[in-house]
């Protein structure tokens, strides 16, 4: 492994323009769940599949049991950037970096300076009366009761996250593209690269280096021009800017 990250730091070294693609396994070091791995929330039992709880058309006809797992198990509001968060923004800071392509919806990648965040799948962050569109702050989902509703004119407040069934912004996909296109090194970490449209945003790279850090197998694996199947722990603590 110290080959791997002594290489990874070369790749760092003579990178001009980063752009890191990031995934839930970056967050499982904050204390937030990732979805497929072992302890991940769709090996939870619930009366129904995490998978179909998270989509628009569970959401439409259920709201109810909808909030009741979106609250106990996606708003994670007390979670703090771990290193890897941190390595991230201090990319972009001393300009190495393009930017973060996420699909991560805990913002903590902003929380840990990060300016330029193409957030794939929206934000926890974020949430909208669905009738007049009056914004509320994460904490207003949090400390509602049952389906939070809005006070203004009392419609349904929904986060502005993408659930199954429901289009990405084009806006962040025209951004995120054109990030991936500038960029001479492509990091991606902690996506098993299943999820799409958003795994086959790396298509759009025709840099030097496409760099991937997961703990388990992916679709993209053979592409890599550098492949570490290992912890962040056991990488960025290694690694400077």
């Amino acid at each position: 492994m110290n080959s791997k990250v002594e290489q990874l730091q070369k790749i760092i070294d003579e990178a001009r323009h980063i752009v890191f693609f990031t995934g839930a396994g970056v967050s499982t070091d904050s204390g937030i769940p990732d979805f497929r791995s072992q302890d991940g929330l769709y090996n939870l039992q619930y009366k129904y599949p995490p998978e179909t709880i998270i989509s628009h058309s569970f959401f439409m006809e259920n709201p109810e049991e909808f909030y009741r797992f979106y609250k106990d198990k996606m708003l994670c509001l007390d979670a703090e950037p771990n290193q890897t968060h941190k390595f991230i923004a201090e990319c972009e800071k001393k300009g190495r970096s393009l930017g973060v392509i996420t699909q991560n919806i805990d913002g903590l990648h902003q929380k840990a300076g990060s300016k330029r965040v193409y957030e794939l799948h929206g934000s926890v962050l974020r949430n909208y009366c669905t009738e007049c569109n009056a914004f509320y702050p994460a904490e207003f989902i949090r400390d509602s009761e049952g389906i939070p509703r809005c006070p203004r004119c009392g419609a349904i407040v929904k986060p502005d996250v993408v659930l199954y069934e429901e289009g990405l912004s084009s806006a962040v996909l025209e951004g995120a593209v054109a990030a991936l296109q500038s960029a001479d090194v492509l990091i991606v970490l902690g996506t098993s690269l299943v999820v799409y449209p958003a795994a086959g945003l790396i298509r759009y790279f025709y840099g030097k280096n496409m760099v991937l850090i997961n703990r388990s197998v992916t679709p993209y694996d053979r592409e890599a021009d550098l492949l570490i199947q290992d912890s962040f722990s056991n990488v960025f603590p290694y690694l400077h800017v």
